[in-house]
């Protein structure tokens, strides 16, 4: 089977990226979300990419153009998937979202159609009964602001099929990632394995009061050479992902965690201050302070 139309469903932050960047190289895509509030958005970041593209990678007008004729949208999720050679999942972090979607994901998209989890959090072998298809079904993970940060982390369950595995490390290439294979489940995969707990270090020390963000931020520049701190990278992740998973944590029973998760919903999430995709997060944009000259000083 070759893939060549692809269902991207969640259109949120990094949802939309993952259906630009492969319409950009070339595919069907079929973007899935779950209402027309939700579908306006995704348009307009669609829309706002087209800028990121030609200003961070010299795309033409044409080219950024011609990758948006081939996005499609649907808030019927049958209609979204019906015939799709892949279906990327790119839900919120949330075990039992994402069980209930693909339990009605399995009952209707073709039988040979093959389904991915983007989750940054969660083991695969934790959704791949509720598929339906274990065999065909794994985990591909992409990096925040992926037409530069082109990673692509494939990580299989243990029943997943060598050739899907084979097939789904093509297709990273085949949309201009690095394909980083993973032949054994991983919490994090190798990304957020090294970088989850650098962010959950930094938030501790803001919410302990130790120092503020922008202070955590300058020390781990200055010290290690870093272009972004914890905080610069949070913003780029968005708030909306770091909070969930500390809430997760929170609930089985863990109160640091708890504490880390009431400060973003209080400070910034209630404030609308979600990140760069807002505008304001532990920086204002589009012109941080951590890019003006006198900051590292």
């Amino acid at each position: 089977m070759t893939i060549r139309t692809v269902a991207v469903c969640g259109s949120g932050v990094l949802g939309s990226q993952i259906a630009f960047q492969t319409a950009f190289h070339g595919f069907d895509v079929r973007v899935y979300d779950i209402n027309d509030e939700a579908i306006t958005r995704a348009r307009a970041t669609m829309q706002g990419l087209q800028e990121r593209y030609q200003q961070d990678i010299q795309a033409t007008p044409e080219q950024t153009q011609a990758a948006q004729g081939r996005l499609s949208f649907f808030t019927d999720l049958g209609e979204a998937v019906r015939g799709v050679e892949l279906v990327i999942e790119a839900i919120p972090e949330v075990i039992d979202l994402k069980r209930d979607f693909y339990q009605k994901l399995g009952a209707i998209a073709d039988l040979d159609t093959i389904f991915a989890t983007n989750t940054s959090t969660l083991l695969p072998s934790n959704l791949m009964e509720a598929t339906g298809r274990p065999e065909r079904f794994l985990a591909l993970h992409f990096a925040n602001q992926i037409w530069v940060n082109n990673t692509a982390e494939i990580m299989r369950t243990p029943r997943t099929d060598d050739a899907v595995f084979d097939q789904v490390v093509a297709f990273a290439k085949d949309i201009g990632m690095v394909a980083l294979p993973l032949h054994k489940e991983q919490p994090g995969y190798i990304l957020n394995t090294l970088l989850v707990p650098l962010l959950g270090a930094a938030l501790e020390l803001v919410v302990k009061g130790v120092a503020d963000p922008h202070t955590v931020d300058k020390t781990w520049m200055v010290a290690t050479g870093a272009p972004r701190g914890p905080f610069a990278i949070l913003d780029v992740i968005g708030l909306t992902t770091p909070y969930n998973i500390n809430m997760a944590a929170a609930a089985e029973g863990d109160e640091g965690r708890g504490a880390v998760a009431q400060y973003l919903k209080e400070q910034y999430i209630d404030r609308g201050k979600l990140g760069i995709a807002t505008g304001e997060g532990f920086y204002t944009y589009p012109n941080p302070a951590y890019l003006q000259q006198d900051f590292l000083k």
